[in-house]
């Protein structure tokens, strides 16, 4: 029994409207497609790996030894901010512009200052490790020519083993470049 309310492809299942996006707030900075099941799991296992550590911190703490405790509590606030982060991590979209969230930097380009939003094939990096394999990215031109780091990628955490979410995705950022930046 398909349940398209619980699914964040719903939009895609919707009438065909000329819109971008049918959300309400063109504002609001969003992803327009799920974390893929990598990251997710990589995110899950972060924060596994953080419940371990909160868990030698307790036995720490009941045997006495406050120090090593709070040390434990501290790394483990660390591993949970690693894992929140690395779930942000994406390309995100908004009346404003486009964002592209790295772990560690975060760039955005406002519509105006875009040339063009299109996919292209390109090596790309194999899970954000330094492999490279030939593939689809999703790339950015900045007017006067500069490109950004790719946006997505077919082979990235987010869309690896899966195609069609890649094409859905890039359509969809690619819409909301036509939609919103001024030539």
């Amino acid at each position: 029994m398909p349940l398209p309310f619980l699914t964040a492809d719903r939009a895609f299942d919707a009438s065909a409207e000329a819109i971008a996006l049918p959300f309400d707030d063109h504002d609001d900075w969003r992803r327009p497609y799920r974390p893929g099941p990598w990251r997710v799991a990589a995110a899950a296992f972060l924060l596994l790996f953080a419940s371990f550590i909160l868990f030698a911190g307790m036995i720490t703490a009941f045997a006495g030894a406050v120090p090593g405790a709070a040390v434990c509590l501290g790394l483990a606030l660390v591993v949970i901010a690693c894992a929140l982060r690395l779930l942000r991590v994406g390309a995100w979209v908004s009346r404003h512009g486009v964002r592209r969230v790295g772990f560690v930097t975060t760039t955005t380009v406002p519509w105006d200052q875009v040339a063009a939003v299109r996919t292209v094939q390109q090596p790309v990096k194999w899970l954000g490790f330094p492999r490279t394999v030939q593939g689809q990215a999703l790339v950015v031109v900045r007017r006067g020519g500069e490109a950004l780091p790719p946006l997505l990628t077919d082979s990235n955490a987010d869309f690896l083993t899966r195609g069609e979410a890649f094409d859905r995705a890039a359509d969809t950022v690619e819409a909301w470049g036509d939609e919103y930046r001024r030539d």
